[in-house]
């Protein structure tokens, strides 16, 4: 099982998911799921996985839709310490260290645990 399924089936705050599309070959897979946590807000998770290369985006928003954090690593911000990882929040672009799905789940557990 890939690491992001066993991820997502064991943590507390993933109600349901459902993968949308999975494509792999001998040195790579894709990965596309939709994850509603247990707030009823969505988490979509999408990675790119091979030899050469991670690219990944998390895109997380509330149950009206509206974005709460993206994560990603498309290098088009590359003023961020942290590039090419960056996050889009509400107040705009910021540096981020959650570069995979564990680093993501960790940082949206603890906020709803703040809130």
């Amino acid at each position: 099982m890939l690491k992001e399924l066993k991820l997502l089936k064991d943590s507390k705050i993933i109600k349901d998911f459902k993968t949308l599309d999975f494509k792999e070959g001998n040195d790579f897979y894709y990965l596309k799921i939709e994850a509603t946590l247990i707030d009823d807000s969505k988490l979509y998770i999408k990675e790119h996985v091979s030899n050469e290369d991670y690219i990944y985006s998390f895109h997380w928003q509330d149950k009206n839709g509206d974005l709460i954090v993206r994560w990603d690593n498309a290098p088009h911000y590359k003023n961020i310490k942290t590039f090419p990882h960056h996050k889009h929040t509400k107040k705009g672009v910021e540096e981020s260290n959650e570069v995979c799905l564990e680093d993501v789940l960790k940082y949206i557990e603890n906020q709803l645990n703040h809130h």
